[in-house]
């Protein structure tokens, strides 16, 4: 697929009869394929839920209670009646199995930024004095980067930047905390969330994990692997909602030293005494600032109510089928040399999106939509597909190929 030379025909074995027919066997015996009809889909194949998940059925009539009768009826008792008040921790619970933890680490509220900003300067604080630098993913999303550089700032730490597959040796004894993606943006590599944890723990710092691409699609396993901070966003594979509220995980035997840079009268022990000093509430409440956006949080709640009878492992085991199936589609499909993937086929390795490097990306991501393939566009050269297993099936990545392949051909 991304050897160079002359354009060979359209469709090589297997042909595009052998692989609809696959497709459809595989969607057959697809024990996720009810999940389809839980969500609001058309004919068009959607594969940028890596960037925001599709409606959940259910959320419009739950948020439609939430405007007319909790807050058009009930209005300000809903802070006790509708359970808005509890709502952050409440939701943090149910995210809890899907990023392998337990009820009371995970609090709902603020965005991811926010979050990254309270997990980074919080782990620099618990490190303590003497670990003056802090290491970020050198091939973070931006915003991580500029996060980190403002926790670097206010700390009076160093920002170091390095490589994931370097990181390892980079630490040492100045380290105070590591800020780590699960999954590359660009790629849709994996990376190795056990090992780095590890490493970073050897080296006496903490780690800060960003899961915003891996959360709803694959094992994380935080509380199994120790790991100490994590972020991310509900928006792509929770399928939460444009702009939904993120979340942020402390584990247990660290909440009672969790120093939040934003402290605010949400995560006050005493929200209403109204005093004017702060004292910090127990465990992971001391991760709310202000005023939870109920609106945006209870669409959330309604959200997940389609992870009611998922388990993470089977949404894993078809992520990994249908991007290898994809790829294969791809390498059947597409002339050679005109696309490469720059994502991994180790399964280890791989996150579930697959990311393909093509000279006119963006050109072609648009003639795509237009053709109803519906994915996104990274600068400078990347197209990028997201598979959400709860309702893309295998039918969706033979066709995202093919037409694909036919644009490429043309």
């Amino acid at each position: 697929m991304s050897e160079p030379g002359a354009q060979e025909p359209r469709v090589r074995e297997p042909g595009a009869h052998e692989l609809r027919a696959r497709a459809e066997k595989l969607d057959a015996e697809d024990a996720l394929a009810h999940k389809r009809a839980e969500f609001v889909l058309d004919d068009a194949v959607y594969l940028d839920g890596n960037s925001l998940g599709a409606l959940p059925a259910g959320v419009p009539d739950r948020v439609a209670d939430v405007v007319r009768r909790q807050w058009g009826e009930l209005r300000i008792r809903s802070w006790d009646e509708s359970g808005w008040w509890t709502a952050p921790e409440r939701i943090g619970d149910r995210i809890a199995p899907l990023v392998g933890t337990g009820p009371g680490r995970i609090v709902v509220g603020d965005s991811t930024s926010v979050n990254i900003l309270k997990a980074l300067v919080a782990a620099v604080r618990m490190a303590g004095e003497g670990r003056d630098e802090i290491v970020v993913d050198a091939t973070t999303f931006p915003t991580d980067g500029y996060i980190a550089a403002s926790a670097a700032r206010l700390t009076g730490r160093t920002l170091r930047p390095v490589a994931p597959s370097e990181i390892p040796g980079a630490l040492g004894d100045r380290t105070a905390a590591v800020l780590l993606n699960h999954v590359d943006y660009r790629t849709g590599r994996l990376h190795d969330l056990p090992s780095l944890t590890a490493a970073v723990h050897g080296a006496g710092a903490l780690a800060v994990w960003d899961l915003c691409h891996s959360a709803g699609a694959l094992p994380v396993g935080l509380d199994e692997h120790g790991v100490d901070l994590a972020v991310g966003c509900t928006y792509k594979y929770l399928n939460g909602g444009p702009g939904s509220p993120a979340y942020l995980y402390v584990r247990a035997d660290l909440q009672s030293r969790f120093d939040s840079p934003l402290p605010g009268w949400n995560s006050h022990a005493e929200p209403f005494g109204m005093r004017a000093g702060y004292e910090p509430a127990e465990g992971a409440l001391r991760g709310r600032v202000g005023t939870p956006d109920i609106l945006s949080m209870l669409a959330l709640e309604a959200a997940l109510d389609v992870w009611r009878d998922v388990s993470v492992e089977a949404v894993r085991a078809k992520s990994l089928a249908l991007t290898d199936f994809f790829l294969e589609c791809v390498e059947a499909y597409v002339p050679r040399g005109r696309v490469e993937s720059l994502t991994p086929a180790a399964h280890p390795e791989r996150g579930s999106q697959v990311a393909l490097r093509c000279d006119d990306a963006g050109d072609v991501m648009r003639r795509l939509i237009e053709r109803g393939v519906v994915g996104d566009f990274r600068a400078p050269d990347v197209l990028r597909f997201g598979f959400t297993p709860l309702y893309v099936g295998f039918a969706d990545a033979e066709r995202a190929a093919r037409v694909l392949g036919e644009l490429l051909t043309a």
